[in-house]
């Protein structure tokens, strides 16, 4: 039981960069921009580097890949190889928010 007056725990907030909606830090997959300049996907959210973040439908991850949005969220043109596997990792995830009830 939370004593009277404690504050609620902060939940940090970060905003998926393809839809542009704030959610809490935990509830979104993180891409990071790793020291060697390759890009992937940080599930851990612990990987050193430039981080931008993604909800974890696949509508999300499409729009991101699609175009610059992640050149210019982590200022770094990616791989080829880098978006391949980001694009795999985008398509194992449900297509939709509402499939994730």
């Amino acid at each position: 039981a939370a004593m009277p007056g404690a504050r609620p725990r902060h939940v940090p907030q970060r905003t998926c960069i393809a839809c542009r909606q704030e959610q809490g830090k935990r509830e979104l997959i993180r891409i990071v921009r790793t020291p060697d300049s390759r890009v992937i996907a940080d599930p851990t959210g612990k990987a050193n580097g430039r981080g931008a973040y993604l909800h974890p439908v696949r509508s999300c991850w499409e729009k991101a890949l699609k175009g610059a949005t992640i050149r210019s969220a982590l200022k770094i043109t990616p791989a080829i190889d880098d978006i391949e596997a980001l694009r795999a990792f985008g398509m194992a995830l449900p297509a939709r928010e509402s499939d994730l009830l």
